[in-house]
């Protein structure tokens, strides 16, 4: 199975000029955990929630006077539509992340999240969740 199969088309975007209130509740609206940070047409970063709680709220920051650039991750970790549902999990795992934005030829096409995975094929993931065991397991021996 291919990352085109399970990707969702319907992408969440926000303007790296925005304010990550707007963001967030953008987030809420859209029942989405992340958003993707564009401008003119090119994928520039993510915000997850987890940036939100931990770089504004838990800092004490402003979200009326942040901005999404402000808090967005750069460089962000990307996938191709034909590439395995196999490779898309297992970049999540090599990278410690949920979501891969889906691009061809640097345009954003869709995003790819490990739910979106794990609905598709739950093997995958029991997969990865042995290789993450294995890992750890090796870590505690070597540490």
């Amino acid at each position: 199975m291919r990352v085109k199969d399970i990707m969702r088309r319907d992408i969440k975007t926000v303007s790296p000029e925005e304010n990550v209130r707007e963001g967030a509740k953008l987030m809420k609206k859209f029942n989405v955990g992340s958003l993707l940070v564009v401008k003119d047409s090119d994928l520039l970063g993510i915000v997850t929630e987890n940036d939100i709680i931990e770089k504004v709220v838990a800092e004490g920051k402003n979200a009326n006077t942040m901005k999404m650039k402000d808090i967005m991750t750069e460089n962000v970790i990307v996938i191709d539509p034909e590439a395995d549902i196999e490779e898309a999990a297992a970049t999540m795992v090599k990278y410690n992340i949920k979501k891969l934005p889906v691009l061809i030829d640097k345009v954003l096409v869709g995003i790819v999240t490990a739910t979106d995975i794990m609905a598709a094929e739950p093997r995958i993931m029991e997969e990865i969740e042995g290789f993450v065991l294995l890992a750890k397991k090796r870590t505690k021996i070597a540490g």
